[in-house]
């Protein structure tokens, strides 16, 4: 199938539009497309009328101009015969955003879009979904607009079978900074499912990072699926719901999923180098990480910080995930100590983590790093950066990733994420250096390099 029109619309009908009720559905995803994105958007009701104005037309075969999507929001048992109806006008796809189907029992009524769709070639998304969020395309998300927090544009990809962890996921990718090329909720995913989403995602130029939040396959399903991550060369991380009986149950009642055998699944991703979350903190951390750098490290931290508790801190971290802290010989410390302000020599803890003191400056903690990058025994450098202390400027993050551009070691940085920081940080980011608000997901950032396998 094709998945052009699907995810680059430049029409689209929104089927099930209320004449009465503003708050429908239908009607939020109407008015959101019509007034925020540049696409051709049509309003249908059996009743016909207007809406706001607009033209609101009976069916799909009225709309005189091509459909590139439809996005389905009426009653169950009514989307068999809106499916057909795009099917024989040449619809480019669809998001069908009813419930109802295979979650509630009826899966004979899900079935049936399946066998039209799949012998039509048509390809839909659904259904009890949330449908796309494609940023600066369209948005067929059931949410007012002022409600929902949207990431800025990026490399990252998230699929996921649940619209709410979708939408909480968006939440913490926006206060984080990571960016998002795209966003699927497939709910049901009776057509399409993840497997056909890496495959597109595989060769989107947009895409460097495909991300998933999965609550279970069907029979076999999960192999077919690690073994196809194994054939793309983008990251993939997982985050897998239902790893418990409990969990597993009630991923069944959600999208009428079988959460399967959860100990042999991520046995098996981690075997074939697919990057396994935990839980949605790490989620985020990762996808931060491996947008911004894709070479696979063994672990061996380097650390840089102006307090000593916060050196402390990052250590237990990175022993807690496997990580280690290697001790720095004596004349690279006394190297690196060389190049530090004469003031800062006799002060300064070299052994790893390196202490500079909250006195340190710009220029000492530039020099600690090229010190760092030396090293043969540190293979990714962490930097914890505390803004308030007196000697550290605005300009340090930008000095920092310039220093490490087009270095073999990459750079994880720690910042808290507040508005008076903000040129700090995007001197990291906009250099492409993965900054966390907090000393664990920065060490989470590098531990998603020494899982990922290489690329």
């Amino acid at each position: 199938m094709d998945f052009t029109r699907l995810f680059h619309p430049e029409s689209i009908a929104v089927v099930g539009v209320s004449l009465t009720n503003d708050r429908h559905p239908a009607n939020v995803i109407y008015n959101k497309i019509h007034l925020r994105y540049p696409v051709n958007v049509y309003p249908v009701n059996p009743k016909g009328g207007r809406l706001q104005g607009e033209r609101v037309y009976t069916g799909i075969p009225e709309i005189p101009s091509s459909v590139d999507l439809a996005v389905i929001a009426v009653r169950a048992e009514s989307v068999g015969e809106i499916l057909e109806s795009c099917i024989e006008k040449r619809v480019g796809g669809a998001v069908i955003i009813s419930g109802g189907f295979a979650e509630t029992g009826r899966k004979d009524l899900q079935q049936k879009l399946v066998d039209s769709a799949r012998e039509a070639q048509f390809p839909f998304i659904g259904p009890n979904c949330l449908g796309i969020y494609a940023p600066g395309r369209f948005d067929s998300f059931f949410l007012p607009g002022e409600r929902l927090i949207r990431p800025e544009p990026g490399a990252v990809a998230v699929v996921s079978q649940s619209g709410g962890v979708l939408v909480d996921q968006m939440v913490k990718f926006a206060e984080q900074g990571v960016g998002l090329s795209l966003a699927v909720s497939i709910g049901n995913k009776a057509l399409i499912r993840e497997l056909d989403l890496i495959q597109y995602l595989a060769k989107d130029p947009d895409t460097r990072v495909i991300s998933l939040y999965v609550e279970g396959f069907e029979k076999n399903e999960g192999r077919r699926f690690v073994e196809a991550v194994r054939s793309i060369s983008k990251p993939v991380i997982v985050l897998k719901a239902g790893k418990s009986r409990q969990g597993s149950r009630a991923a069944n009642s959600h999208t009428a999923s079988l959460a399967g055998d959860y100990r042999v699944f991520s046995q098996v991703m981690m075997q074939h180098g697919v990057v396994e979350a935990k839980n949605e903190f790490e989620m985020v951390s990762f996808c931060e990480s491996l947008s911004c750098y894709h070479r696979p490290i063994q672990g061996k931290i380097g650390i840089i910080t102006a307090s000593g508790g916060h050196g402390v801190l990052a250590s237990d971290v990175c022993a807690a995930h496997g990580l280690s802290v290697p001790a720095i010989n004596a004349a690279d410390q006394e190297r690196i100590r060389e190049s530090l302000s004469e003031r800062l020599r006799t002060i300064v803890t070299l052994q790893n983590p390196i202490d500079l003191t909250g006195s340190a400056e710009d220029d000492d903690f530039v020099a600690a790093a090229a010190g760092l990058i030396r090293v043969p025994d540190i293979d990714c450098v962490l930097l914890l950066l505390l803004p308030y202390s007196p000697g550290i400027s605005s300009d340090l993050g930008a000095r920092m990733s310039y220093l490490f551009r087009g270095q073999d070691k990459p750079l994880m940085a720690y910042v808290p994420h507040q508005e008076k920081y903000r040129m700090l940080i995007e001197g990291f980011e906009l250099n492409n250096v993965p900054v966390s608000s907090s000393i664990d997901g920065a060490v989470l950032m590098a531990e998603a390099l020494r899982r990922c396998r290489p690329c």
